[in-house]
Order: structure tokens, then sequence, then C-alpha cells
């Protein structure tokens, strides 16, 4: 029996049955080496893993619900791919079956960047969680189902010996995990930042179109072998070309950081153009270049009377931001109460940077920026007391929870001065099982919480944004009566909800400290992504 024959077996000892050692004919070409192999199609499926929480944030937001959507149908695409692939190499194992497969995944790679055709025609009545899955499913799915399949027909082709089964199939299983590896981190510290999505997209797409046609080819004669190189060759050419005509290097993202897509458009508001920073799906802010003292925003315009209050009371203002955004409420008080010590923390330089170039934010305003977590920035002893804190790092349903926490609580009352306040705004539904929490939580820090919801139907809204306002000295509430933002409203004082609605507030449903240890934000906020509606509470008619 020669040693190409596609089994053979040992000598037995009598009565005893033969063991086939030799399952699969030895591949002799320059192409086969089955590690790299692995290698490679494992590192494209984490480039593509990685690279879909940022593909669809601008449609569905990045939370929680998005990353367990991600990991969930691209682990489902796997599965199904390894089942299919194994299927397919019993019958047909070879080079071209294999390079088959990665044609056809670089192929529906490339269907990924159809993204903003698909997520713009999401159905608008679906929940948020359902839009997140069926986006993520419609363009990743069968991507990873393809590749899926590279590693069964790899493994099938590389088992010669059963009796080294287990080495050829550990290596198998170590490149592909290194591969995994590999990509995981070159995406997520490097890729994103410097190419973008739409070029990584192209990329991946390239390389397993390249690698399909060269085993397609490659594992003959020698002449195809050099057809394959030439076809190869001539599709990175076309590619790159290709890409560059599509703008593969540019996005609908005027700038793409590791935390966000962001976007700056303008708009006309009433009183004329404003630039709106977008950062992934959600506007962050609205910004007059000409009037850095209008306000779009309605908590904005509850901060700007509670700043007022605390000028009233003091020589001088220092604030802190947790949250930049577009600098709109950094740029207001840099304008309307000059010598301000203003200090903000802001996790995404780009975001800091975007200010600076696009949003009117200029050097010599005395704005002090920390491009860090404000919860390692917390965490320092404080070289300073602020009279006002101002908390603007919750969007949305996807709310940082380390920054909810009593610890963190703990932390912000450190830097506080003692007649500070801490301004903090969030969004909730009708059930108000996140704010409920929330302001339990701050109770236990500060001696008076307020509550200001963001208008006078907050009980019926499906979605309300509140401001809340924290302290160790109460509010002179009479004085919030002559305290005007500049839009002859007096916010505070019309909608500052009572000690009787707090109360009531607090009673109508579970409520829990959040803690490091237990802070289930998202689980909270689930009912408003689902768009739920509130069961009947105790207590709603009180004012």
């Amino acid at each position: 029996m020669d040693s190409t024959s596609a089994s053979s077996a040992v000598a037995a000892a009598p009565g005893e049955p033969e063991v086939a050692t030799t399952v699969t004919p030895l591949l002799s070409t320059w192409l086969w080496h089955p590690g790299p192999i692995v290698f490679v199609s494992n590192t494209c499926v984490m480039v593509l893993e990685l690279v879909a929480g940022r593909i669809i944030a601008p449609y569905v937001g990045v939370s929680l619900y998005t990353w367990t959507s991600v990991i969930g149908i691209v682990l489902a695409g796997i599965s199904l791919g390894n089942y299919l692939g194994g299927w397919l190499a019993d019958r047909w194992a070879s080079l071209r079956l294999l390079g088959a497969i990665f044609v056809v995944g670089g192929l529906s790679s490339f269907g990924i960047l159809l993204a903003e055709s698909v997520g713009d025609h999401l159905p608008g009545n679906w929940p948020v969680v359902l839009q997140i899955m069926a986006l993520t499913a419609a363009l990743f799915f069968v991507p990873s189902m393809v590749l899926g399949g590279i590693s069964p027909v790899v493994a099938k082709l590389a088992v010669r010996d059963l009796s080294r089964t287990g080495t050829t199939l550990g290596k198998i299983y170590a490149a592909g995990t290194a591969g995994s590896i590999l990509g995981t981190f070159a995406t997520g510290f490097v890729l994103i930042a410097r190419f973008g999505t739409h070029a990584i997209i192209w990329g991946v797409g390239v390389v397993l179109l390249v690698m399909g046609v060269l085993f397609v080819f490659g594992g003959g004669a020698q002449h195809q072998g050099r057809i394959g190189l030439v076809i190869a060759l001539l599709l990175v050419a076309g590619g790159a070309g290709l890409a560059v005509e599509q703008g593969a290097w540019t996005s609908n993202c005027t700038s793409e950081t590791n935390y966000f897509c962001i976007k700056v458009r303008q708009q006309d508001r009433g009183g004329g153009p404003m630039l709106v920073l977008i950062l992934d799906r959600l506007v962050h802010s609205y910004t007059s270049l000409t009037d850095p003292n209008r306000l779009v925003y309605e908590y904005e315009r509850i901060y700007a009377e509670a700043t007022e209050y605390q000028a009233r009371q003091r020589s001088s203002l220092s604030a802190l931001f947790i949250g930049g955004g577009g600098y709109t409420f950094p740029r207001y008080m840099a304008s309307k109460y000059p010598g301000s010590r203003l200090d903000v923390v802001e996790i995404d330089p780009g975001v800091t940077q975007i200010a600076y170039d696009r949003l009117g934010l200029r050097r010599d305003m005395g704005i002090t920026s920390f491009n860090e977590d404000a919860r390692l920035f917390m965490t320092r002893q404080p070289t300073g007391q602020y009279s006002l804190i101002v908390g603007d790092a919750f969007n949305d349903f996807s709310v940082p929870y380390h920054l909810t926490t009593l610890e963190f609580d703990n932390l912000v009352h450190r830097w506080l001065a003692p007649d500070g306040l801490y301004l903090v705004n969030l969004i909730d539904g009708p059930r108000r099982d996140f704010l409920r929490s929330y302001l339990y939580t701050l109770r236990q820090s500060f001696r008076n919480v307020y509550v200001v919801p963001g208008g006078t139907g907050w009980r019926e809204s499906p979605r309300m944004t509140f401001v809340l306002i924290a302290g160790d000295r109460p509010l002179d509430l009479p004085a919030l009566k002559s305290l005007d933002a500049g839009d002859h409203e007096t916010l505070l004082a019309d909608l500052v909800l009572s000690d009787q609605a707090v109360t009531a507030l607090l009673s109508e449903g579970r409520t829990v400290a959040l803690t490091d240890q237990y802070a289930p934000v998202e689980q909270m906020l689930a009912p408003v992504a689902r768009n739920e509606e509130a069961s009947a509470a105790p207590g709603a008619s009180v004012k």
C-alpha cells in the first residue's frame, strides 16, 4: 500500500481487527499549512466580531444588549458553520472546497457594508432589543457561519495518522485561538482607531478572497498555482482600487474612535443654526457657535438655574463635569461666569478634539479636560473641592453602571464642597425602576436629594429625562422662584417634586441600593428599551 493511499492498516495480533492509521492523502503543496490557515480565518472572525459593535452602534447604540446580541449571534453562526463544515468535509474535503468557503466568506463579509441601508430601514415600532438582534443577525450571521466551516475542513485534511489525532487537532485549535487573540487585540487597540470600520471590512473581505482563490487554483499543477497567484494579486489591486473609489477609508462618521462613531451635523433650531453632536445613534448636544448661552435641552436649562443658585451663594464658582459631550454647558459657564474653575472629565479624547475643531471650544476659555474614565479620576485624593459637580455621562439606556453606585457617590461627595451641589441627569420610563434605585442610592451619600422631572407629563411619558440634585445643605426652595436661565421660565421652582411626591415615587415598586457588587442598571432600563408601559402605581396623583 503506497504512502498516498486514502487508508492503510497496521498488522494486528491474531483475532484482533486491523487499526487504520492513515485517513487522508498527504497534501504536498506550498499552500498547505493547517495552523496558519486556521490562524488567519479565526483572526478574521474576531475582527468581524469586534467591528460588529462599532458597525451597528450608529443605528441601535452600544449597551449590554448590543454586545450580548453580537456575541450570541456570532457564536450561533460559528456553531452552525462548524456543523455544516464538518458535513461537507466528510464528503468533499479538498483544497478547492476550502478555497470555495474562503471565497464565500469574503463575499459575505462585503455584505456587512450594507449596514447603513439595513440600519436605516429597521421598523421603528420594534423594541430596541429586537432591532439590535435583527440588525446583528442580518449583517453578521452569514459571514460567521461561513467562516465557522473552515476549521472542520482543515482538520479533516490535516488528520493523516489516527495515532496523532490529538496532537494534530490540538495544534489547529491552538493556532485558531492565537488568531482569535490577535484579532481581538489588534482590532480593539489599533485597527478601529487607525483605519475605521469600513476599511477593516474591506481588508478582511480581500484577505479572504485572496486565500480562497489561491486554494481553488493553487492546489493542483504548478501552472495552476501561478494562475491562482496572478488572480489573487489582481484581486488585491482591484479590491484596493474599488475600496478607495467607494470611500472605504471614510465612513459616514465625522470621526471614528475606539468609543464612538462621532458625527457633527448642522440643524436649524428656531433661533438659528445649531451644530448637532451625535455619538453613535444618540444626539448628545446642540451647540451655537455664535451664542454660547443658548441652551436647547430642558435639563441644561435646569442645570443653568441650579448654577445661578450657587452663583448667588458664592463669590466664585468651580465645576467638575463628568462627561464632556459637545462641551455645551462648560462653554455656557465660561461665558456666563468668567473666571470660574472648569474641569471636564471626558473618556474619549476624540470627543474633546471634535469640540475644539468643530464645536467652538477654545483653548483660552479656561476649561481643562482630563481624557480618562471618571471613576478613575475620582479615586484620586481631591486636590480641591467643587461648588458644582455635573454628571452628564448617562446615555439613553446605555449607562456606565460604575458611575451609578454607592461607592462612586461617596467619591463624588469627597470632591464636593460642603455647600456644593451634585447635578446629574438620567432617562427612565413609566416604571421608573432605575430612577427609584438611583435616588435611593444617592440618599445614602447625601443628606438632601431633589428630583426634577423634565416636564409636567412625566408620569405618562414613555421616556423622560430627570435631573437629580444632591447635596448636604437643603435648597432654599422659595429662592428658586426667582431663577431664570434666560428662557423666561422658572423650571426648578415649577418642576421640583415635593417630599410627599418623592416618598410616593420610592414606594411605587422595587428599590435596591446600587453597589459595585450589584448594579443591574441595564436590566432596570430594559422595559424602556422594550417600550413597556407601567402598571398602576400607588401615589400616582401626588404632585
